[in-house]
């Protein structure tokens, strides 16, 4: 299988090439971002407010960091469930989210989300917190300190390894990949 390698910000014309079941190797900046901090910035939208940082082509990884034992960037970082954020997530994907990452399926009106304004859902290995923070270079918190490890921490990554789960033509990883089991 070859392995895409590809940057953030995200540009259209990456995401229109990425289908779903594709490995990826993603670089770049992504923000970290769970339920607490979700609900904040739809909150803060809602009253007429900006977001913490420019959501334009960025990437969001569902994950809370645990804190970075001596000498490393970051302690494990890996992937929480993303349906505890369908609730928001198309609102930010309407703003100009093009990426999300986390684990297991989506709701369809995300799925609907991704498909009308040309954006990704990728899954990331779950339960290998501790693989996924080798990816990382860099960890700065940039909103909602006070929440702890669901505060939005701004990471710095390469090659870390993504599979396009969700694509924008509305294909789906966990429908096809079952399809093809049963046969």
């Amino acid at each position: 299988m070859e392995i895409k390698r590809i940057k953030t910000p995200l540009e259209p014309y990456v995401i229109e090439q990425l289908k779903a079941g594709e490995k990826v190797f993603l670089s770049g900046y992504i923000y970290t971002s769970r339920d607490a901090a979700h609900k904040r910035f739809v909150d803060t939208l809602n009253e007429g407010g900006r977001l913490p940082f420019d959501i334009q082509n960025q990437v969001i990884y569902y994950c809370g960091p645990s804190p970075a034992p001596p000498g490393r960037v970051i302690g494990a970082c890996g992937p929480t469930t993303s349906s505890r954020m369908d609730a928001y997530a198309p609102r930010l994907v309407s703003l100009g989210l093009k990426g999300m990452i986390g684990k297991g399926k989506r709701s369809q009106a995300v799925k609907d989300a991704l498909k009308q304004y040309k954006a990704v859902y990728f899954g990331a290995t779950g339960g290998a917190g501790a693989l996924l923070s080798k990816s990382v270079i860099s960890s700065e918190v940039v909103a909602y300190e006070e929440l702890g490890p669901e505060a939005v921490v701004k990471l710095g990554v390469v090659d870390m390894p993504l599979f396009v789960i969700n694509d924008v033509y509305g294909n789906d990883l966990y429908e096809s990949g079952a399809e093809r089991y049963k046969r």
